[in-house]
């Protein structure tokens, strides 16, 4: 890891880099709309300059993400792509790990994904297994290839689903040397069993029946119905978990105006893809490190153990937080292991 040092000059080589400093497969994007106000739910840092900026996915996709780079910084960098949680955007808890991080001295990015937030793609907001992974892989090419950071100490975070998504990364690109997940979820399974598997093959079958009817209302209206975001009002009998997720995307805490969860939800027919594509199917060959962050009280918790149970190597390790539950993790600064994460990317991102 560089040393951080004082110094304008540095910090204005931040502020001078444009996206023509990209590879000519990363011009001539969509052209996004982009707000110029800061919209996040955190407070901004004066540890670091901030920024927006695009690229393209493989699939033609322009992504939009939030820069952070750490003030006074002696390049070129460690880096960090950060997503999630699924449903949520870039002005959300990924931003916060990113600012967080880049105050530690790595070079992040925060993105949303394909056809959500301020990213491109047509129709809005659906989901993907395959996509989404890949909406990952698009933020390592353009780290990698950015002119502040070091490609060969590049790596992800993901939160939530994207904690799932980002393990199904690692898998594939080899160019990312280290990962953190964090209160994860593996969107295939609990899409396809249910919560704590509970849905069984006619349950399943039940589902299909019902997303394929929806796919034939939705043709013939020429829209896609949403599936609702967080549940409000909260129901007398909702689960902890669900009164937590309604603390977060529901009030100031977490609310954002772009957040699916705050707001009207994914596409109904966006589980078809989950159902039929499970991920993870080849994390047991990661030989990248991996380090897996979840909460004590957390009802995803055995997500996270499971998929850590695939895993193999001595440079993996399961990290459960005492006390803290699934949304914990997404801006509780007293609970969310930022030393910890600090510690292993230096370890492996040097």
């Amino acid at each position: 890891m560089a040393m951080l040092l004082a110094g304008a000059a540095s910090a204005s080589a931040a502020e001078k880099t444009t996206d023509n400093d990209q590879p000519a497969n990363q011009r001539n994007m969509e052209q996004l709309s982009l707000t110029n106000e800061w919209d996040k739910v955190f407070p901004k840092s004066d540890k670091v300059d901030h920024r927006k900026v695009t690229f393209v996915n493989r699939y033609g996709i322009t992504l939009a993400a939030d820069m952070y780079v750490p003030r006074g910084f002696s390049g070129p960098l460690p880096a960090v792509a950060v997503c999630g949680p699924f449903g949520a955007v870039k002005e959300q808890a990924s931003g916060l790990y990113a600012q967080t991080l880049a105050e530690r001295g790595f070079l992040t990015i925060a993105f949303d994904p394909s056809f959500t937030g301020e990213s491109g793609g047509q129709p809005r907001y659906v989901a993907s297994p395959d996509i989404n992974t890949e909406d990952f892989c698009a933020a390592v090419d353009f780290l990698v290839t950015h002119p502040l950071v070091d490609p060969e100490r590049v790596g992800i975070l993901g939160i939530c689903g994207w904690g799932g998504l980002s393990i199904n990364a690692a898998a594939i690109d080899t160019r990312v040397k280290a990962t953190v997940s964090c209160t994860m979820y593996d969107m295939c399974r609990v899409t396809a069993r249910g919560y704590f598997d509970s849905l069984d093959a006619e349950g399943r079958h039940n589902l299909r029946r019902t997303l394929n009817e929806q796919r034939t209302q939705d043709v013939r209206s020429g829209s896609y119905a949403l599936a609702g975001g967080v549940v409000d009002p909260l129901p007398e009998d909702a689960p902890q978990f669900v009164k937590d997720y309604h603390a977060y995307y529901k009030t100031p805490r977490g609310y954002h105006k772009r957040s699916l969860n705050s707001n009207g939800g994914w596409n109904v027919t966006s589980s078809l893809s989950f159902l039929n594509m499970p991920i993870l199917a080849y994390s047991d060959e990661i030989r990248s490190a991996v380090l897996v962050v979840h909460g004590e009280k957390a009802h995803s918790r055995y997500f996270s153990e499971d998929a850590f149970k695939r895993l193999k190597g001595d440079n993996k390790e399961l990290l459960i937080v005492p006390g803290a539950t699934h949304t914990d993790l997404y801006d509780n600064l007293e609970k969310i292991p930022f030393d910890r994460i600090e510690q292993f990317y230096r370890q492996y991102l040097k």
